[in-house]
């Protein structure tokens, strides 16, 4: 059937670019595949295979369908089953027959004038009439696949903070899932304990606690002239690049500084991040080598940490040293996610999102795997009306991205021995 054909191209969609991230994943790194990656990339190529075998069935049965099937008017069949086959070629089109976005915006515009065509591509993959705000598409057309990527891969760029912490994707509008704070050496949570002969064990257990994470919507709305409409790079441009580029920034915004109300809750301005102080008479808007080696020792497993600073910092890193020990180095031509270089040998890269020099969070060291994010699985929906502003000559383009996210840890955890607390996002003090 049409339905099991369909899921088999998306299962084998899924499964390339689940392979394909893994690859991504260890060349980030500078590493080779770990053994359990090969293994689960073994998988996907046998899984790979068995599809192929499956999608060839299918289509050879679907053609001997449309060979044998016996109608009254042979001539009235074919065409129909011309015309079924030419739409079922242009749904697994993933541009729906349009060359760029450009060619599928003015397409819309056409189609949302007063008595204008709809263009028959439009059709393809329409969404229903009837639909609920949180379970579907609202108004407008859906944007093809291939385009929706487009602006999907400009979200995740490499200065997107969504590249780099613990996200995962969900079809739902909310996610829960249970947290444990417990060390390996607190007094509560999974313990491992001693014994005489004979005696008898002592059970510990998880300590967990529920959360709930809400997708919040996050949206870029563009207008456009009809002087624009006409000029197709400049549309395509302005509708891909700068609704994402938009969206980006937004995004990295909030999982650094946002609020939790109605946006996801930022490691800067969450209670798990510590703060670590100026030395004393240390002179303003500065930054030391003690600073950042104070920094390092805070931070939860420091070597999968990244130091995000803001650019004003950069100058006072090329010559900073610790003793007669050079801490930073220049960026390496093989490691491109270290655009800053390498300060104490992890990655150093530029974030507008981190405050001015001289203020607090102007210098973070982080370790993103501790800050989990969800999106909605599918990609930002797209929208567009020309009804709001007709008396302009404008289109107004709408895009819409649902996401959430907060640290795992509540507080920074205290260390088996000593005082001084850790946490997987460490800041410098104002230094004014």
């Amino acid at each position: 059937m049409k339905k099991r054909y369909q899921q088999y191209l998306q299962e084998r969609a899924d499964l390339v670019q689940e392979a394909q991230a893994l690859f991504a994943l260890a060349e980030k790194e500078g590493r080779d595949l770990t053994d359990a990656e090969k293994l689960r990339d073994d998988e996907i190529n046998a899984r790979l295979q068995t599809l192929a075998g499956e999608i060839e069935r299918e289509e050879r049965r679907r053609e001997w369908e449309r060979q044998v099937a016996a109608v009254p008017d042979a001539n009235q069949q074919a065409a129909h089953q011309a015309a079924i086959t030419v739409r079922e070629r242009a749904e697994d089109d993933p541009r729906r027959g349009f060359r760029h976005m450009a060619d599928f915006a003015l397409a819309v515009k056409n189609a949302s004038m007063p008595g204008g065509r709809v263009d028959d591509r439009l059709r393809i993959g329409a969404a229903p009439t009837n639909y609920h705000q949180e379970t579907g598409a609202g108004e407008g057309y859906m944007v093809p696949p291939a385009m929706r990527a487009e602006v999907w891969e400009v979200v995740f760029e490499l200065d997107s903070l969504l590249n780099d912490v613990e996200t995962e994707p969900t079809s739902s509008n909310s996610v829960e899932f249970a947290k444990d704070e417990t060390t390996p050496w607190g007094a509560t949570g999974v313990q491992a304990k001693w014994r005489s002969e004979t005696s008898q064990m002592t059970a510990t257990k998880l300590v967990t606690e529920g959360e709930q994470m809400r997708l919040h919507e996050l949206y870029a709305f563009v207008t456009a002239t009809e002087e624009l409409l006409q000029d197709a790079p400049r549309l395509n441009t302005r509708l891909t690049r700068k609704a994402g580029q938009a969206i980006r920034y937004k995004a990295n915004e909030a999982i650094v500084n946002g609020t939790g109300a109605g946006q996801p809750l930022g490691w800067f301005t969450s209670s798990a991040k510590v703060s670590v102080a100026k030395e004393g008479s240390q002179a303003a808007d500065t930054v030391k080598a003690e600073n950042v080696a104070k920094m390092f020792a805070r931070c939860i497993n420091p070597g999968m940490g990244i130091w995000y600073i803001n650019q004003d910092v950069l100058p006072q890193l090329l010559t900073m040293t610790l003793g007669n020990n050079v801490v930073w180095m220049p960026p390496s031509n093989s490691f491109q996610n270290a655009p800053g270089g390498f300060l104490f040998g992890r990655p150093v890269r530029f974030l507008e999102n981190c405050a001015t020099v001289g203020d607090q969070g102007d210098i973070q060291f982080v370790n993103p795997k501790g800050y989990y994010a969800i999106t909605r699985s599918s990609e930002p929906e797209f929208a567009s009306s020309i009804h709001l502003f007709f008396d302009y000559g404008l289109q107004a383009f709408r895009w819409t991205f649902r996401l959430n996210g907060q640290p795992f840890l509540s507080a920074p955890i205290s260390p088996a021995k000593g005082s001084t607390t850790r946490s997987h996002f460490v800041v410098l003090d104002a230094r004014a």
